[in-house]
Parts: structure tokens; sequence; C-alpha cells
């Protein structure tokens, strides 16, 4: 992870329906639906300023990091998730087989 975003904390904005990482005026977020131990992943989204600085990247980590520290399994529908799954196949272990 780009050291930029080490220390910034995840927000679970459960009244918006997504994950948040806040940096300065920009926030980077990931739409998700919930229901009992399980998040569907909808879509990842950086501000265009943050394009290419690792924002993105960033908050799926802490996303993942969230959701297996919290029991949770995930149903990836975001295609950005879903490339990062592939480069990094040892998160498949929170993805929902049902």
């Amino acid at each position: 992870m780009n050291e930029e975003y080490l220390d910034v904390p995840l927000i679970k904005n459960a009244d918006k329906n997504r994950f948040e990482l806040i940096t300065g005026t920009y926030t980077t977020f990931i739409e998700f639906k919930e229901r009992g131990k399980k998040i569907w992943l909808i879509h990842t989204e950086a501000p265009e300023e943050l394009k290419g600085r690792g924002s993105a990247t960033a908050i799926v980590e802490k996303t993942f990091v969230y959701l297996e520290e919290n029991g949770y399994k995930m149903v990836p529908l975001c295609p950005f998730i879903a490339a990062y799954l592939k480069r990094h196949p040892e998160w498949l272990r929170l993805v929902d087989k049902e």
C-alpha cells in the first residue's frame, strides 16, 4: 500500500452504504450492500485528483482487512476489485462461495 494512505482510517459510512477513505478534501469510496455477514462490493471510485496515486488500491486493501477482522464474506461485483483479486489471490478466502 502507498505509504501516503497508511494512517488514513477506513470509514464505514452506513448511511451512504459505502466504505470511505478521506484524504484532505477528497473521498475515495466503495459502494456496498450488506446483509448479515455478507457484503456485496458494488463500485469503487477515486477522485480524478487521486487517480494513479494508489487511493483505490488502499481502500480495497483496508476494506479487505476490515471484512476479515469482522467475520464478513464478500461478493465482488466491482470490476476493479475483481482485477485486484486476480493479482492478489490470497484474498479469495473472503469471497462467498454460495
